[in-house]
């Protein structure tokens, strides 16, 4: 495989030092359970493709992005109690995302995507302080799981190694993916309280009161060529904003 020049980690100084870049690209996931079948990986997984194959549509229609290594630990407060689910507090998010701004700003490059692949994730906090902090830079989240109307590709709904999750690692990495008869069925209990349901209050999800396998969504109708499709049609609606949001100009960003 050829060296890629928009992913950092592939690329070297000799390439980048008189490479002009005009947005810096952060994936970002967690590492946890996803129900019985899919690895601890997924999020990472999934972020790490998308955004570098999303950079590569946007560098091919002559944008100019860098992608940086994903950051493989997100909030998993809610599931402190099951196995191996890392937790980054926001705290620490905030100081891991405050250093990294520090050097793109004092480097001329001036936009920053961070590429969400976790619920547990929420980025606009973070940035709004940030922001405060770095009036220069132009900061940007997103959640690329809410890119695309989900149903138009899949049967089953939920949020969490279901059916969409799966369909796209048993295309990437089938490897990685247990048979789906041993799957659970990614049951999930829901709050009592009206106002929860309707999603004007909120509280936490406590991870092991509310599933029994990790899972929520039914994964049993996963499959790769689902997964393909979906990729294709996301990583081609975000190669497009990618391109739009690098070559914005940040003092003519609103009609």
């Amino acid at each position: 495989m050829n060296r890629r020049p928009y992913i950092l980690a592939e690329t070297n100084w000799k390439e980048i030092k008189t490479q002009p870049f005009q947005l810096a690209i952060l994936p970002w996931g967690a590492t946890e359970a996803h129900n019985y079948h899919l690895p601890y990986g997924t999020d990472n997984y999934e972020a790490t493709f998308i955004a570098e194959k999303s950079a590569e549509i946007a560098w091919n229609q002559g944008a100019h992005p860098i992608v940086l290594p994903t950051i493989p630990f997100g909030v998993n407060t809610g599931q402190s109690d099951i196995l191996l689910d890392i937790n980054l507090n926001p705290s620490t998010q905030l100081a891991i995302l405050r250093d990294i701004i520090t050097v793109l700003d004092r480097q001329g490059i001036q936009k920053l995507l961070v590429l969400n692949s976790h619920g547990g994730n929420d980025f606009k906090t973070l940035l709004r302080e940030l922001g405060l902090q770095f009036p220069n830079m132009l900061l940007v989240t997103c959640n690329w799981f809410q890119a695309l109307d989900k149903s138009k590709y899949f049967e089953n709904g939920g949020d969490h190694a279901d059916e969409m999750e799966t369909s796209i690692i048993l295309h990437l990495f089938p490897h990685l993916v247990l048979p789906l008869e041993l799957a659970g069925n990614g049951a999930a209990k829901k709050p009592k309280i009206e106002a929860f349901k309707h999603g004007w209050a909120w509280s936490e999800r406590k991870w092991s009161q509310v599933t029994a396998d990790t899972g929520i969504g039914d994964p049993k109708k996963s499959t790769a060529e689902k997964g393909a499709l979906y990729l294709d049609e996301l990583t081609k609606t975000l190669g497009n904003f990618i391109y739009q949001l690098a070559n914005i100009d940040k003092s003519d960003f609103y009609e």
